[in-house]
């Protein structure tokens, strides 16, 4: 937790403010039971009915200004906890988006979702609390032991009463820790992993139905959810015993006190002075439990600062350089030399000695059996992820020479999945460029022939996408995907798998007009369909992360064993022919 206390720092007036006001309420509360103990002394004992009502207005005074200090710290260290927690919200949010696909594969999507929201509400929550009890609850503690001293002569026997009671109260706290603490690191995993599972079944829902899984995926579910119930239960248990605990020792001491005073009070006390002790000695123990309520949080905001901070201080593999590489005229020229590629953690290497040269003006084509390498290796480029050994030049550059923002400037890439983001289809086309013309839109959206379709929507480009393009299909997706990176109008196009989802009818006429479009950028397709790149003018055949053949559809049927079978497989013998 002490690892994020440099977010307070920005609100240090508000803290200020707010330790004065606990010190005034600390003060009014501390004073009142003086007043008691001077009515009873000097009021009642002596039937002094001006004294009484004096005294009384006194201490009604005094209530409404530790109330109205009491109210100010709340809402004081709300702002502040809100404020701080929206800091590290940011800093991670920012810290998150700067990660490379290595980053995200360590941490996991749902773990970092976790960190993002559940995470920093734990700790916005400590902080609140150790605002307004952490400063307060020692004030009150030492400032009623101040007081009772002073107020203890012929009071010795109670004072162990207090002694016995703190000491009870810290060895509950001390068991609470050490029980609850371990319990605490392991329901934010398995918030974790509900997250992951819940993500899971969300995203996959189409298939799970088709599928008729619906009761597989609800025992994952049961499974993980059961898990954190009983492991919440059983903290829930420990704390639910504690408090019934604290406050029994509270009343406990309350009894003490006076049994002990009446025992002695014969002789040795006052009857003003007993009950202004008994008062500070219950401030004294109420102290100690607010202090323990900090610390029953403290277990589960430690584990969850924990978390944070390990994002916040997780340093990206893919560093930018200080200046950014001037690139030469020809931009769109891309070169491996060499390059070799493993996960972390893995054994082997994904990509073995890769080395080709993309022109532009020309389509560089990729294919081979799934897990070959093919999407890992056009992830290289944009520096998704970092090549193990070897060198990425686009313009003659090392990729390693120029800042991510540089290089995927000069890059229109369309994923797998084709995503869409909630808003409107123009909002998702203009995403690269947010000044770009209705006509460019009209021409990028016309080459990835998805221009009927939103001619033939309500509101045009006007019409609204749900998030992740759920309400459009397969193919639409891919197509206003496509159309999306033409929008940006960059030299260097990649296009992971993109036309799967398309018939080949549609298929045949996009990439008619992209080759059209792109005449003087490099185009870089992967495909599993032969159909789909079969008149690039340069195919490169990836088997077990090793380029097995490189050259055209004609040449790679005459010299290429894998190649020839995917195309066999695929292509009619006229086709073929």
């Amino acid at each position: 937790m002490f690892k994020l206390i440099k977010y307070f720092k920005s609100y240090i007036l508000y803290i200020l403010l707010i330790v004065g006001f606990l010190l005034v309420q600390a003060w009014s509360e501390l004073s009142l039971p003086e007043y008691m103990a001077n009515i009873v002394s000097k009021g009642i004992a002596v039937s002094n009915t001006n004294y009484i009502y004096e005294a009384g207005v006194q201490m009604l005074l005094l209530s409404l200004l530790s109330i109205a200090c009491a109210t100010v710290v709340g809402f004081l260290a709300s702002r502040v906890a809100a404020a701080f927690s929206r800091d590290i919200r940011s800093d991670i949010f920012q810290k998150i988006t700067n990660f490379s696909n290595t980053e995200f594969d360590k941490f996991s999507t749902a773990s970092l979702i976790t960190r993002s929201t559940n995470d920093i509400t734990q700790i916005q929550m400590f902080a609140v609390m150790m605002l307004r009890l952490v400063f307060f609850a020692p004030i009150m503690g030492i400032g009623g032991v101040l007081k009772a001293i002073d107020n203890s002569e012929g009071m010795g026997p109670i004072a162990w009463v207090i002694i016995v009671a703190v000491a009870s109260l810290v060895l509950l706290i001390l068991y609470v820790i050490l029980i609850a603490l371990p319990k605490f690191k392991l329901i934010q995993k398995l918030v974790d992993k509900l997250n992951l599972v819940t993500r899971e079944s969300l995203t996959g829902i189409m298939v799970i139905r088709s599928f008729n899984t619906q009761s597989h995926e609800e025992s994952k579910f049961e499974k993980a959810n059961m898990d954190l119930t009983r492991t919440n239960l059983f903290v829930g248990r420990v704390m639910a015993i504690m408090m019934p605990m604290m406050m029994m020792i509270l009343y406990g001491v309350s009894m003490s006190v006076i049994w002990v005073g009446a025992y002695y009070a014969d002789n040795m006390i006052e009857l003003g002075n007993m009950l202004a002790f008994i008062a500070y000695a219950m401030q004294i123990i109420f102290a100690f439990i607010m202090v323990s309520m900090v610390f029953f949080l403290l277990p589960r905001a430690s584990v969850s600062a924990n978390r944070v901070h390990e994002v916040l201080t997780t340093e990206p593999s893919i560093v930018d350089p200080a200046e950014s590489a001037s690139m030469n005229e020809n931009v769109g020229i891309v070169e491996f030399k060499n390059v070799s590629f493993r996960y972390p953690g893995a054994e082997d290497d994904t990509l073995k000695n890769i080395s080709f040269t993309a022109l532009p003006g020309q389509t560089t084509a990729f294919i081979g059996s799934t897990g070959s390498g093919k999407s890992t290796l056009i992830n290289l480029i944009p520096r998704l992820y970092d090549a193990t050994d070897g060198d990425i030049t686009v313009g003659g550059v090392s990729i390693r020479n120029m800042t991510q923002e540089t290089l995927r400037s000069y890059i229109g890439y369309i994923s797998q999945k084709g995503i869409l983001f909630s808003g409107t289809i123009e909002s998702n086309l203009k995403y690269a460029d947010e000044n770009a013309s209705d006509e460019l839109m009209t021409k990028a959206a016309e080459v990835a022939q998805v221009l009927d379709f939103i001619e033939s929507s309500e509101n045009k480009f006007g019409e609204s996408i749900a998030q992740g393009g759920t309400n459009v299909s397969g193919g639409q997706k891919q197509r206003l995907s496509i159309a999306r990176a033409l929008v940006k109008n960059s030299p260097i196009y990649i296009f992971d798998d993109s036309f799967s989802a398309l018939d080949f009818k549609t298929d045949s006429n996009v990439r008619k007009a992209l080759k059209e479009y792109t005449t003087d950028a490099t185009v870089l397709i992967v495909a599993q369909r032969i159909s789909t790149i079969m008149n690039a003018d340069q195919i490169i055949v990836l088997d077990d992360g090793k380029i097995v053949g490189k050259g055209t559809h004609r040449e790679l049927l005459d010299s290429c064993e894998v190649y020839k079978d995917i195309a066999t497989s695929q292509l009619s013998k006229e086709e073929l022919n």
